[in-house]
């Protein structure tokens, strides 16, 4: 129990004291969400960006949105599960969060550094190229969490801000599984690869909901990989940590130490 309670105030075998990260982490969040709300207000601007990557995407062939969207539409039960996993995302990111904190204490300094280079390197593109999604810019698209959100949110069909591009959905859940990769890749290298599975689950989610189009996919993969440079860059340039030690195991050695030789 005394290990515990120095762990809330107290950097412990690597990881941070809890009450501290707790803090910094609610304060960052809260942040990132005041400026993210105000990105993206140019409604003709995110328009038109959203005709020119629906143009490029139809060069490349790869404008998929439409028919993945209409196939989703007629599956009731399915459009369903994909509205869910599209609201109930979150509790994943806090979860393995929480699970790389407190079992994986080597890797979390560079997850959470990955996490929060993400919400910096993001708001200056939504800023710059606000983006409509399928759901508003193509005609015909079904707006499948609207129509069955079990949230019931209202502002859902009446948006203020406009930042498709990358799709963070995506993003969060390649930061869930570059996470997960990283804390079990030394030792159980095949289970590693499974949580790659989910950011495939949610890119076909976003598709076929309307949220979002093959290329913010690909921005979210660029955000990653930018997002871990920059935080193994971040995570070099700190000075050398000293860990804090457990003073129950270091105390008794202490005190033998300076008893009399037998």
């Amino acid at each position: 129990m005394r290990i515990r309670a120095s762990a809330l105030i107290r950097s412990i075998g690597g990881r941070p004291a809890v009450l501290a990260e707790l803090s910094l982490l609610l304060l960052w969040f809260l942040l990132f969400a005041r400026l993210d709300a105000a990105v993206g207000k140019d409604f003709a601007a995110a328009n038109a960006n959203a005709l020119a990557l629906q143009s490029a995407e139809h060069a490349m062939h790869i404008d998929i949105e439409r028919s993945v969207n209409g196939w989703l539409a007629g599956n009731p039960v399915l459009s369903q599960s994909a509205v869910y996993l599209y609201r109930l995302y979150y509790v994943v990111v806090a979860g393995v969060l929480l699970w790389v904190f407190v079992r994986h204490a080597a890797v979390y300094r560079q997850v959470r550094r990955t996490m929060v280079a993400m919400m910096v390197l993001v708001l200056p593109v939504y800023w710059a190229v606000p983006m409509s999604p399928p759901r508003f810019a193509l005609p015909g698209t079904v707006d499948v969490v609207a129509r069955y959100d079990f949230l019931h949110v209202e502002s859902w069909t009446r948006p203020t801000h406009y930042t498709a591009m990358p799709s963070m959905h995506v993003g969060w859940s390649l930061w869930c599984a570059f996470a997960v990769w990283s804390a079990l890749r030394g030792t159980h290298p095949r289970l590693a690869l499974v949580p790659w599975l989910f950011p495939l689950l949610m890119a076909a989610d976003v598709l076929a909901t309307g949220n979002h189009y093959v290329l913010d996919i690909a921005g979210s993969v660029t955000l990653l990989a930018a997002s871990v440079a920059a935080a193994s860059l971040w995570g070099r340039r700190l000075p050398p940590r000293r860990h804090s030690r457990d003073t129950s195991r270091t105390t008794t050695p202490t005190i033998l130490s300076r008893g009399t030789n037998p």
